[in-house]
């Protein structure tokens, strides 16, 4: 199960989390973007995408942001669960919209997280 602690709401009223991971390892999807102009549906469909994720087994939380720069990086306990919501349908059909309509640009990156600290 999924928690997340609550920072602060900014001024749009969007709260701002850090996701709350078990002890290491596990594993962080880290998608970074650069969207092409009008939300056209992107908004509505990133929530859909994170909702999903929660309902996948293996998942751990997620963290996001976006200016001109989105980054939007997924805890996940091990690569099956990672494979498994690559190639889950619904995340499919989010991310050939994403190809053909909201990206100029992205990048994804796999990483082992092998230590965590806070404060």
């Amino acid at each position: 199960m999924t928690y997340q602690r609550i920072l602060h709401q900014n001024l749009y009223n969007y709260v701002i989390m850090i996701a709350t991971t078990p002890k290491p390892p596990y594993y962080a999807v880290i998608f970074s973007s650069i969207r092409k102009g009008p939300d056209n549906g992107y908004s509505e469909m990133a929530d859909k995408m994170v909702e999903l994720a929660k309902q996948q087994d293996g998942f751990l939380g997620v963290e996001s942001a976006r200016n001109e720069l989105g980054i939007t990086v997924s805890y996940w306990r091990d690569l099956d669960s990672i494979k498994k919501w690559k190639d889950n349908s619904e995340h499919s059909i989010a991310r050939e919209k994403g190809r053909n309509e909201w990206y100029k640009t992205y990048k994804t990156r796999i990483a082992k997280v092998e230590r965590d600290y806070e404060l």
